[in-house]
């Protein structure tokens, strides 16, 4: 659903921007193909990233979907490099007298209709994310939002180019200015998560500390430690260490850290990669 509509509105906002006369929608249909790359990378590297590890990927394929990530980030801040640029060089013209072109009517109407569906499309995705209990697609619809807030700057900019008249079309490139500022604040979030996963961080301080009171909740379980986490694309990988009785039969311990680790996966998804370590609390008579 969302691929489809970014699509749409990008050829939409790219042809409105251009027959409208309109350097602000054109970077707001840039953030469109943008969000329509990510898409299409979720759409085709998650099915990569879903296959079962082997023998040259002993922890699976999810990688790729955070190298995918990181190519994307690049490109975006590309992209806005160049908006911002463009928009600049306009307030250099009109700084120096230069009268810009007002944009058109078409261009406003196509940044209120992208307001309209991208502010949809993100109430519709939150919904179906919490239905399926999809961090991925609930941070997805977040690009929705962070896509109509930028047609809503579009629309400022537009508008007041057109409303006040010849003299504020300076207002024009300087929507455009502060949309590419948005994108590059979006694909610094997506750089910063990438390399993050890439390079092995550890889940956040709040999650570490569920995970270790998940395994507390066990009665005969305590001490855990060496706990070592880390994302593999849209799964994560947990490894700690804890104690029991060292008296207790083999098999009740064996038994003890299944449950941890199904417990574990009841909670983070049945992918999730769980190796739990038993030390004995005391020595063995």
């Amino acid at each position: 659903m969302g691929s489809a509509a970014n699509a749409a509105l990008m050829l939409f906002k790219f042809v409105a921007g251009v027959l409208g006369h309109s350097s602000a929608m054109i970077a707001d249909a840039v953030h469109s193909l943008s969000d329509f790359a990510t898409d299409l990378v979720v759409l085709v590297l998650v099915h990569i990233s879903a296959k079962p590890q082997d023998a040259s990927h002993d922890y699976g394929h999810g990688k790729y979907e955070t190298m995918a990530s990181f190519i994307v980030g690049l490109a975006l801040v590309a992209a806005a490099t160049g908006i911002i640029l463009t928009g600049v060089m306009k307030l250099v013209d009109w700084y120096h007298g230069v009268q810009l072109q007002a944009p058109g009517r078409l261009a406003l109407w196509a940044a209120l209709i992208s307001i309209l569906v991208k502010e949809v499309l993100y109430r519709y995705t939150v919904a179906r994310g919490k239905h399926l209990n999809s961090q991925a697609v609930i941070a997805n619809a977040w690009h929705h939002r962070s896509d109509a807030l930028s047609s809503i700057g579009a629309a400022i900019g537009i508008g007041g180019a057109i409303l006040l008249g010849d003299r504020w079309t300076v207002l024009d490139p300087i929507a455009s200015v502060v949309v590419g500022l948005m994108l590059v604040k979006v694909a610094v979030s997506l750089l910063r998560s990438s390399m993050g996963e890439l390079t092995e961080s550890s889940l956040p301080a709040d999650v570490e500390r569920e995970i270790e009171n998940i395994i507390r909740s066990f009665p005969d379980v305590s001490e855990p430690h060496n706990l070592r986490t880390r994302r593999i694309g849209n799964r994560i990988a947990i490894e700690v260490h804890v104690r029991m009785d060292g008296n207790l039969p083999l098999s009740l311990v064996h038994d003890r850290a299944s449950s941890i680790e199904r417990a574990i996966r009841e909670r983070f998804g049945s992918d999730t990669h769980v190796s739990v370590h038993m030390e004995p609390l005391t020595p063995h008579n």
